[in-house]
């Protein structure tokens, strides 16, 4: 039987790139097809007027020993920045103003962030009984139960929706923090697990993501994909994939169009990793319960309005990650990075780079207000929060209507019949960030498990 290539990826962002390149690197034939104008998905990097900001992801966390493997076989590992040392501070609002969050026991038990109640409540952690077998709980739930109200406020609802943009009452643990619920079941205790897991995660030569550096590059999160793209000769950009089929021999063929001509690949094998609405249309014809289910992933909206100001006209100190915003504290954005901050060359000398997102479930209604109504609600955060006394000497604003799937209650049920079509379909997989986490570092590591897989399947249809 006769392919034009061993494996066709549908979809060039940060999951489909990684699939590719791994199997590329294995020796495998790979035809990526991007419906974009260039590759990465939401991983993009603009430069303007001597400061860089970025569309999508600004940074990303160093979990795993394949990131820094991947970035040696791409030649880039030299452009890898590391977050400043200041990074390691991270603040909430609290009351209406900044707040630090511990970094270490001590400072956890010297901390403004939580009163004296919450931080005895912790006491009674180590006693809570687990969830019980095959009880899915919300985020929300879990932590209330765990740790307290309190700590579900201040602490893991701005983090959910630094995150997923999401709300923690809807959040699914097993879906969406599966090592979370792990911990628990494991040792019946977070902070038992915590301090006992750490021995196990230096074994895998993992890092806790709460531990794990973040980093970028020097010019910015695009110089990793772009170097993805650059070692695949068969990567098409503007290809409109219609359909997903298979022929009488088995093979996959999919078709689509592009700048009004035709583009058909016949493959071995199926890598889907764009987002689910666009998965299920693809994969309708071959797998139509798949496709309903992936229809029914919902996504949050996600409103980025990157902001240079004079430094001048900051009062706050800047030194920091940046901040999130708990939903009691009634705010119009979920949180601000400090660029300019976190990593050297983002902005001139004399300027800083702030980059305040807003929207999600919190706020769904933020991301469609007007360029003026936008710009004025953020500029008002950022002149009550960080002390900006003047208008930014210039701001862009980004808008992403389907910013970041939710891993709601249920999701794991969900995906069941994706599972199936796989099963059902030899050759056919599913690779997204509405899979298995929506971090760039797990796109990056599972991607690789993925291409070993579909090597090994290669590897047995041959010898059949």
């Amino acid at each position: 039987m006769q392919f034009d290539t061993d494996t066709v990826v549908v979809g060039a962002g940060i999951a489909g790139l990684a699939v590719a390149h791994g199997l590329a690197r294995r020796g495998r034939n790979v035809a990526v097809l991007e419906s974009g104008p260039q590759a990465g998905g939401v991983i993009a990097t603009v430069h303007r007027d001597g400061a860089l900001y970025e569309r999508g992801p600004n940074s990303t966390l160093d979990t795993s020993p394949r990131i820094a493997e991947l970035l040696t076989e791409l030649g880039i590992a030299g452009e890898r920045a590391d977050a400043a040392a200041s990074a390691a501070i991270r603040f909430i609002v609290r009351g209406g103003a900044l707040c630090a969050l511990p970094t270490s026991p001590p400072a956890f038990l010297k901390t403004s962030a939580f009163s004296a109640g919450a931080k005895l409540r912790l006491l009674r952690e180590p006693f809570i009984a687990p969830t019980p077998a095959g009880v899915e709980e919300s985020i929300a739930a879990f932590v209330r139960r765990r740790l307290g109200r309190e700590f579900l406020d201040y602490a893991i609802d701005p983090f959910v929706a630094g995150i997923y943009a999401g709300d923690p009452e809807r959040i699914s643990v097993p879906a969406a923090f599966p090592r979370l619920l792990a911990l628990e079941q494991k040792y019946g205790s977070l902070i038992r697990g915590q301090i006992l897991g750490a021995r196990e995660r230096k074994k895998n030569r993992e890092v806790a993501k709460n531990a794990a550096k973040s980093f970028s590059f020097r010019n910015g999160m695009q110089t990793l994909t772009d170097a993805l793209a650059a070692r695949l000769p068969h990567l098409q950009c503007g290809v409109r994939v219609e359909r997903a089929a298979r022929d009488r021999e088995g093979a996959f063929v999919v078709s689509g169009v592009r700048g009004g001509d035709g583009v058909t690949v016949r493959a071995r094998t199926l890598v889907v990793a764009t987002p689910a609405p666009a998965a299920g249309t693809l994969v309708a014809g071959i797998a139509p319960d798949a496709a309903r289910a992936l229809a029914t992933i919902d996504y949050a909206p996600v409103a980025i309005v990157a902001s240079a100001y004079r430094r001048a006209d900051v009062a706050h100190a800047l030194q920091g990650f940046g901040f999130l915003v708990p939903k009691v504290e009634d705010r119009a954005i979920l949180g601000t990075l400090f660029s300019s901050s976190m990593f050297e060359g983002r902005a001139p000398g004399d300027t800083v780079l702030l980059t305040p997102f807003a929207g999600g479930r919190r706020n769904p209604e933020v991301p469609r207000m007007t360029d003026e109504g936008l710009a004025s609600a953020v500029h008002a955060e950022l002149a009550d929060l960080v002390g900006a006394r003047a208008a930014p000497v210039w701001r862009e604003i980004v808008r992403w209507p389907q910013a970041i799937p939710q891993y709601d209650l249920g999701h794991l049920e969900r995906l069941r019949p994706v599972e199936a079509a796989e099963a059902a379909n030899p050759g056919l997989w599913f690779c997204a960030n509405w899979r298995g986490g929506v971090a760039v570092g797990d796109r990056i590591a599972k991607g690789d498990v993925l291409a070993g897989e579909i090597d090994t399947f290669l590897a047995r249809a041959a010898s059949d």
